[in-house]
């Protein structure tokens, strides 16, 4: 049996791991009527899955990455599946200063990646 890449794995557990981060952060948004005390069970028991999932992803991409890349690909993962999250779940559109933005935010992990 072959294993995937350190990269392909890591990536793709924080990527899930953000879905799940997602809905628990912002999903009860299209719920305001739901009591407050229900949508922070609901949102506990979302984050459960999340942490299920980014940590083995930290614990399995540290070494390849350092801590510093390990937290730069999980927030530009982030700011990825909020922008689709915002877009079709949220009904909310992604505006030139929120593009202009994320594109500083990619700048900035493009240095925390380079070997100087």
């Amino acid at each position: 049996m072959t294993s995937l890449p350190v990269p392909v794995t890591t990536i793709g557990l924080l990527l899930a791991s953000n879905i799940f981060m997602t809905f628990a952060w912002y999903g009860h948004l299209k719920f305001k009527g739901t009591a407050l005390w229900l949508v922070i069970l609901a949102s506990w028991g979302i984050a459960f899955f999340e942490y299920c999932l980014q940590v083995p992803a930290n614990r399995i991409g540290h070494g390849y990455f350092s801590a510093a890349e390990l937290k730069t690909i999980q927030e530009v993962l982030t700011l990825s599946v909020f922008a689709v999250f915002s877009v079709f779940y949220l009904g909310e559109p992604i505006r030139l200063n929120h593009l202009i933005g994320f594109a500083l935010i990619a700048a900035g992990a493009w240095f925390i990646f380079q070997k100087w």
